[in-house]
């Protein structure tokens, strides 16, 4: 069969267009921008690739184009692809018929550390010898590659709340039929498409309804906004976590045995294991022992899970090290929402101790664009001892009136010259940004390298 993929670089839809590849189509795509690291994932798998949405791109007709939710009416091929009557799915659909029907499918869903805690746990099952599929919004750095088919009956997929497409406005995740979940927290946020909290809670309780009896569900025992959603109604098996020094009861519990959570202890009633690995954080730490309650629910032991994260290497843009050029390290982290902001800032500063730390900000999400977090973000930012961000066309705020503390620059080039202007050796800088930031972080690390 040929499937043509609309919007085949971003993250999900790569991963779409690697799976069918594996299961034996002629796989063929477009995209508005063709860039790395997708470009690069899909040109090893001999996936032919086109810039930009012209209809051309679908002669010879396709026997399935599979539609992207970047993609909306007015979009040169979606008007050809339905004016043709060629046949079309979306991406999350397309994912349950053609695989995920007859997998026992582990989902991650949340706000925050859907990605890593995915990451993490495909790691795990696959070390411990179950041979995952697997579909995630980023590179696994331990597996090279976004998605995987497998060869078992398991499959680990990032399960995000984000509409589906143009013509199915559900979120994606109600499609993948998850038999143990993992619902990390729960916070406001893609205000682009949801109204407020509330909205977004009823998503998730459908994903929560169609959980079947048999299954889990793996949440903070602390997390007020998913304890409504359960409240509204459960029929699965639950697993709570909770961090031990935090007081409440839980079925799993964890203890940092070094503050910035490079080691720390799991327990599962009777049952414990140390984790010594190459993450810091306590949100980290908290995201690992998620997969480890979520494997061990498909029969991984505590002590074969905690190995396998002693040799987890971290999914790329989370709190990447890129360099240290002049003895300046730049960090990269996907940072976007106040409460990741905070978390990854915490991580790293329980890393560096007294180190300066330079916070470079990109607001880019609909969600920051619109302002709805900036009344929060100095406190986030407040970890940082010094701040910068980017004031892009846009933005429908003024970084100055809910940061004071951040100096602002309106293009990358203005960025670039602030911070060469500041910058001093043993600074820590992370770059914050669910986007490319303009190439700011290649241009910064050159810049710095040809410093005298």
């Amino acid at each position: 069969m040929h499937i043509h993929i609309l919007g085949v670089c971003g993250t999900f839809m790569g991963g779409i267009a690697a799976l069918a590849k594996a299961m034996g189509h002629h796989v063929t795509g477009s995209d508005a921008a063709v860039y790395p690291p997708m470009s690069d994932q899909l040109a090893a798998l001999g996936i032919d690739v086109y810039q930009g949405y012209d209809p051309a791109q679908l002669e010879p007709r396709p026997d399935l184009v599979i539609i992207g939710n970047v993609l909306s009416r007015g979009n040169p091929a979606v008007e050809a692809v339905l004016n043709q009557r060629i046949p079309y799915r979306s991406g999350a659909q397309w994912l349950h018929d053609a695989l995920l029907q007859d997998k026992w499918v582990l989902a991650v869903a949340g706000t925050h550390g859907k990605t890593t805690t995915a990451s993490m746990l495909a790691w795990i099952l696959a070390q411990a010898g179950y041979q995952p599929g697997f579909l995630v919004g980023g590179v696994l750095a331990n597996f090279g590659c976004s998605a995987q088919l497998g060869a078992s009956d398991f499959f680990v997929i990032e399960a995000d709340e984000y509409d589906t497409a143009f013509f199915d406005k559900r979120s994606k995740f109600v499609h993948y039929q998850p038999s143990t979940l993992i619902l990390n927290n729960l916070e406001f946020d893609h205000a682009d498409i949801f109204p407020d909290l509330a909205a977004i809670q009823t998503q998730f309780h459908h994903l929560v309804r169609i959980i079947p009896g048999y299954g889990k569900i793996i949440y903070p025992v602390a997390d007020s906004n998913i304890a409504e959603v359960l409240e509204r109604g459960c029929w699965s098996e639950r697993a709570t976590l909770a961090l031990a020094a935090d007081g409440p009861a839980a079925d799993w519990q964890f203890e940092l045995s070094q503050a910035d959570a490079s080691s720390f202890v799991v327990s599962h009633g009777a049952a414990s294991a140390s984790v010594s690995w190459g993450l810091v954080g306590e949100h980290n730490a908290a995201n690992a022992v998620m997969a480890m309650a979520a494997a061990h629910h498909v029969g991984v032991p505590l002590d074969v899970s905690a190995a396998a994260l002693g040799e987890f290497k971290n999914t790329k843009r989370r709190l990447e090290l890129l360099g240290s050029p002049n003895d300046i390290a730049i960090y990269d982290d996907f940072a976007h929402h106040p409460t990741a902001i905070t978390s990854t800032l915490n991580a790293l500063r329980a890393k560096v101790g007294s180190a300066r730390i330079v916070a470079v900000l990109e607001p880019r999400s609909n969600t920051m664009k619109r302002g709805v977090h900036a009344d929060q973000l100095g406190a986030a930012l407040s970890a940082a001892d010094a701040c910068f961000m980017l004031q892009p066309e846009g933005l429908q705020w003024t970084i100055a009136d809910y940061v004071p503390a951040a100096t602002v620059a309106h293009s990358v080039d203005e960025l670039v010259a602030q911070l060469m202007r500041t910058l001093e050796p043993g600074d820590q800088v992370l770059i914050m940004s669910n986007g490319g930031f303009g190439g700011l972080h290649q241009r910064l690390l050159q810049e710095l390298a040809d410093q005298k």
